[in-house]
């Protein structure tokens, strides 16, 4: 079966206003922008900043946009984020993921996801609960035993 995706110019990409939070427990609504623009710190996959540059003290959360569901540079920033010693604070992806994406962005080391309301309708919150076991069958597991 041949699955089809909407693009980025049907309101699911980098233009579109972001509102619903996805987590292991479902959707929730997104803090208002104006609440969260001075304390987050923005990032872009093909940014030239990498984590080795970063001072990551006191930062209480950093997001890494999504411009498009193919390009998986965001999740070998937040792994890299991760391994550089990011604990502190949340690491969220936003933008254009898919629910099948969800359990690698989680692997990767984001805590959440915000996408927009346009996606959340597109995709509902039992596709994204689907993938919510993301520590089950993780190959890594069976690496170090």
């Amino acid at each position: 079966m041949r699955h089809t995706f909407p693009r980025r110019n049907n309101n699911f990409g980098k233009n579109c206003v972001m509102n619903v939070i996805v987590n292991d427990t479902g959707f929730h609504p997104a803090p208002p922008k104006t609440q969260t623009l001075n304390s987050i710190l923005h990032l872009a996959p093909d940014h030239n900043t990498y984590p080795d540059h970063l001072n990551l003290n006191g930062i209480p959360q950093i997001t890494i946009n999504f411009a498009d569901f193919s390009d998986g540079r965001g999740f070998t920033m937040a792994r890299r984020l991760r391994n550089k010693g990011y604990r502190g604070g949340a690491l969220q992806a936003s933008g254009y993921l898919l629910a099948d994406q969800y359990a690698m962005a989680r692997r990767s080391g984001f805590d959440d996801i915000e996408i927009s309301d346009a996606m959340a309708a597109h995709q509902p919150q039992d596709h994204w609960l689907f993938r919510a076991g993301w520590q089950q069958n993780d190959h890594r597991s069976r690496l170090f035993c």
